[in-house]
Formats: C-alpha cells, structure tokens, sequence
C-alpha cells in the first residue's frame, strides 16, 4: 500500500490495472489522514460549547484547545531527527493506538489544565503518526508521483475538518460533550486497524551517498538548504494564518449579528467540502505550472478570503471561509510535496520535519490572535498578517 506505480507504457488493461491501484492508494492515504487529524479539527467546532463548559474566556479555551501543537511540534522534531531508527508501519499503529488513549479521557477531564495536558498528548500522538506517514510516502513514493501522493494525504486532513467538525458538532448538540470524545477515540482505534491491514512494512533504505554522523547532522544538512528553508517558513505562515482564522471564527459566527446555533455553527464547515476536491489537483497544478506559481495563486487566493471575515453578513464570511480553507491547503499540499523534491537526500526527514516545523505557528496563533483577532464587535483582525508575509519567503522556491 501507499507505493508508487511505475510508469505503463502497456495495454489498456494494465494501465486500467494501474489507474485502479493509483484510486485505491489515494483513498488509503487520504482516510488514514483524516484518522490521524481529525481530534486536531473537530475540538474547534465545539469551542463556544466548551467555553461554556469550563467557564473561561475564548482565548483561555482556545489556547487549551490548540495545546495539541506543542505536543506535535515537540513529537515531530523527535520522531524527524531519529525517523530512520523507527520503522514505520509499527510506529504509525502505535501512535493511532495511544492517541484514543488522552482522547477518551477528555471527556472526564475535569479542569482546564487537565484538558491542556491532555491535548497535548494528543498531540504528541497525532504528530507521530503524521511525521511517521509523511516520511513514508517521501521514501516510498517516486519525485514523480511525490506530488499526488501528498496532495491525497492534504484532503484528508481537509475532508476531517470538514467531516470531524460535522460529528463532533452534532454528538456535542444531542449527547453532549462526553460522548463527543469517546467517539472520536473510537475512531483513532479504526485508524490502527487501517494502518495494520492496508500499510506494508517499508523496505530498508538503501545509502547513495556519505552517511550523515549523526541524525543532528542530517537534519542540519536539510536545514542549511535555503529551498527548504524557505518552505519550511511558508509552511509556519500558513499555518499561523489557517488556525488563527478558523479558531476564532468560531465565537465570531456564535456572537450577534450572526449569532448562530451550536448545529448551525456545524454545518457551516461545509466551507471546506470545497476544499476536498480542490486540494486534490495540487499535484497537477505544481507540474503544469510550477511551485512558486501554484503557491503564489494559493495565499492570493486565501488573502482574497479574509478581509470577508470582517462584514456583518453570514454570506460574505462563508465565501471568505471557503476562500482561504482553498487557498490554504493547496498551498499546504504543495509545499509538503515541495520538501520532498527539494531534497537532495534522504527524502524521509525533511519531508517529516516540516510537522515540527509548522506545528509552533498553531500553538502561537491562538495566543496571539486571542487577544487581537477578536475586537470590540466580536470580529477577526489579524491572522492574515500570516499569509501576507508569506509569499515573500518562496522567492527560492520553483
């Protein structure tokens, strides 16, 4: 599962053979994505509901939620630096496994700061399981096929914020809160058993070249690499802007003048149904047009979004909604499939590093944008500082 085809220059029927292998492979990928990071989404579209729960303000709440990254950001620097002594079948089955483990304990969790601790296990889980993926498909997909690969993995990660925001909303709505988790630990449990049955173990990874000291050393290689670099930072600024806009989106929909319902609130994220198909053709657009092309029409296309988050009108805030849940994954799955390319070796870990990479924009947006996003008439003021700074960093890209 999860490897790349080669190329047919063969008879209808084999290349019907490998049309079908290629469909099932981006349907693995991308439901094993939408397992791994669906708990990281679906907690957003409870917020006001949690607020309440615990009696603190947005920013507090919001901060507890999002408390998942620093244990990503921690997770995925480990498992990125020492990603070639892990295998990666058994890693990814542990991690789904452990993951349902915090997630069913936030349902009793009974205080605030049990519930940051407990999300950032979470986190550490999740990041381990999405690091561990990524360098498998980096190592096991070609620099041809690299591109679809990630953008497939990318729509999962949409199709569980689309999809974990419906359920969790709607289980919060009728069965309350408690259940909400206990679903959501079931589903991480189905995650192992998909990983178990579908993910073959990788082959031993054959050196080309001089072999890095140390797994510091290789990761300061990738690092010295101003292609990498600069996607790295594009990745943090569009992560920054993505969860400081859809964190306090949130409370803005519930306040007057929208002031909409806890399941109403629910289907609002049918903004990123979108997303799914759109996200899916950024391989395309990468080999027809280029990287820096395909990113710049990205953030272009998210910073369009935004400034429709400002008007009082339920209309102009969902098209900006849509907006930048478009612009932002297409230019997240293309830079993660940038990194693998961009490497010069040992494709696995850089690919991996920009989950440790990224993963501090999340936890610093809901601080930062907690305090300034939210205005006096409940309105969202800054996240898309992120993406206007970001299209400055992939002048080294393409």
């Amino acid at each position: 599962m999860m490897q790349a085809a080669p190329a047919l220059d063969s008879p209808p029927t084999e290349m019907q053979a490998h049309a079908s292998s290629v469909l099932l492979r981006t349907v693995v990928i991308g439901l094993t994505a939408f397992l791994t990071v669906v708990d990281l989404f679906a907690t957003q579209a409870i917020l006001p509901s949690l607020t309440r729960a615990y009696r603190v303000t947005p920013a507090a709440m919001g901060f507890a939620v999002n408390a998942s990254t620093m244990g990503m950001a921690a997770a995925g620097l480990i498992v990125s630096v020492f990603s070639q002594r892990i295998d990666r079948r058994f890693g990814i089955l542990v991690s789904l496994a452990s993951l349902s483990i915090p997630t069913a304990l936030l349902a009793i969790a009974p205080d605030l700061t049990t519930f940051t601790v407990l999300r950032i296990a979470q986190g550490l889980c999740m990041a381990s399981a999405f690091t561990l993926t990524l360098a498998y498909l980096g190592e096991e997909c070609s620099a041809t096929d690299a591109a679809g690969a990630f953008a497939a993995y990318i729509t999962g990660n949409v199709a569980s914020n689309l999809i974990g925001r419906l359920i969790s909303a709607a289980l919060a709505d009728h069965l309350g809160l408690a259940w909400n988790f206990y679903f959501f630990a079931a589903l991480n449990l189905a995650g192992a058993v998909l990983v178990y049955f579908t993910v073959a173990r990788a082959a031993a990874m054959e050196q080309t070249g001089a072999v890095p000291p140390s797994p510091f050393a290789a990761w300061l290689e990738h690092l010295r690499n101003p292609r990498l670099r600069a996607a790295f930072g594009i990745g943090f600024c569009i992560l920054f802007a993505f969860i400081g806009t859809f964190t306090y989106v949130n409370f803005v929909l519930v306040r007057p003048p929208l002031s909409l319902g806890p399941m109403e609130l629910g289907f609002v994220y049918f903004v990123f149904l979108p997303s799914v198909v759109t996200t899916l053709w950024a391989g395309h657009a990468v080999h027809r047009y280029g990287t820096r092309p395909t990113l710049w029409g990205s953030l272009v296309l998210a910073g369009v979004g935004l400034p429709l988050l400002l008007l009082p009108n339920l209309a102009a805030v969902l098209v900006g909604m849509v907006l930048v849940g478009v612009g932002t994954f297409f230019a997240q799955a293309t830079a993660t499939g940038f990194v693998s390319r961009a490497a010069t070796a040992d494709r696995g870990r850089p690919v991996a590093s920009i989950s440790p990479a990224t993963s501090p924009a999340a936890w610093s947006a809901p601080r930062s944008s907690g305090r300034s996003s939210i205005g006096s008439d409940g309105r969202p003021v800054l996240p898309g500082s992120a993406l206007r700074s970001a299209p400055r960093r992939s002048s080294r890209i393409g």
